[in-house]
């Protein structure tokens, strides 16, 4: 039997349990997918040594920076972004081989697109952690020009949310939640920015898929914009991972 899982902290709430057991009991699938709650990343070794059936895992936050130094190899991708959300597990007579993999390119870029107009050129980013830096690689791939917003020491493109006043909002077109405010339970949470500058051709792209509308979305509805939540795009990287874990030309 085959053996898949998520690493993170904390996860009360997570999809990609839900998502995979589903997944094996519809397509009849001998396999079990299970979350590894860990309060330290210094306890990720323990998991792969504990559970020999595991060929792959999910990496979610906070860790998906902090595993990379556990980890035999990067793809290029992975690498070049500094962030890793899958790892694919190979357990071979001369060991095992941790791979890194970033499919949050994937899933991000392929539910993006379909909404994208000819004026979103620019975009803003509010939060700078993992999942931040695969959006910023996907925008530069777009050649979509953007800063992101900041709560701790600035760097390249970054500015504080102090400085999101209405010229910024009116240049930047495509707005995106990468933090987790507004996740349930707290779904009364949002970015702090100026939403009465928000219009009909703002896109606001939450990351958070639960609720399904989150207020940050809510709060551009009121002014007519266009919204999407992060549901697609975790389903389409999550799918990408199985695809790795199981194709050796996957990715």
């Amino acid at each position: 039997m085959k053996k898949y899982g998520l690493i993170g902290f904390p996860l009360t709430h997570s999809f990609s349990k839900r998502y995979f057991t589903e997944k094996f009991e519809t397509e009849k699938i001998d396999s079990t997918y299970d979350n590894f709650e860990i309060d330290d990343i210094g306890k990720f070794p323990e998991i792969i040594k504990n559970n020999p059936e595991i060929i792959g895992l999910n990496v979610t936050i906070p860790y998906k920076e902090k595993v990379i130094p556990f980890l035999n190899d990067l793809n290029d991708s992975a690498r070049e972004i500094g962030a890793v959300n899958t790892v694919k597990i190979t357990r071979t007579g001369s060991g095992i081989f941790l791979k890194g993999f970033n499919t949050d390119t994937f899933g991000f870029e392929t539910s993006l697109k379909p909404l994208l107009k000819e004026h979103h050129k620019k975009a803003l980013i509010l939060g700078t952690g993992g999942s931040s830096k695969a959006l910023k690689y996907v925008l530069t791939k777009m050649n979509i020009e953007f800063f992101s917003a900041s709560i701790e020491e600035l760097k390249e493109n970054e500015i504080r949310y102090e400085e999101i006043d209405e010229q910024m909002i009116s240049e930047r077109l495509l707005i995106i939640n990468a933090t987790p405010l507004g996740t349930y339970p707290k779904t009364d949470a949002s970015p702090n920015i100026p939403y009465k500058f928000i219009t009909d051709k703002h896109l606001l792209f939450d990351l958070v898929y639960n609720p399904e509308v989150t207020q940050f979305m809510a709060k551009g509805l009121e002014k007519g914009a266009t919204v999407k939540n992060g549901y697609e795009m975790l389903l389409k990287q999550a799918v990408k991972s199985y695809e790795i874990w199981n194709n050796e030309n996957a990715f």
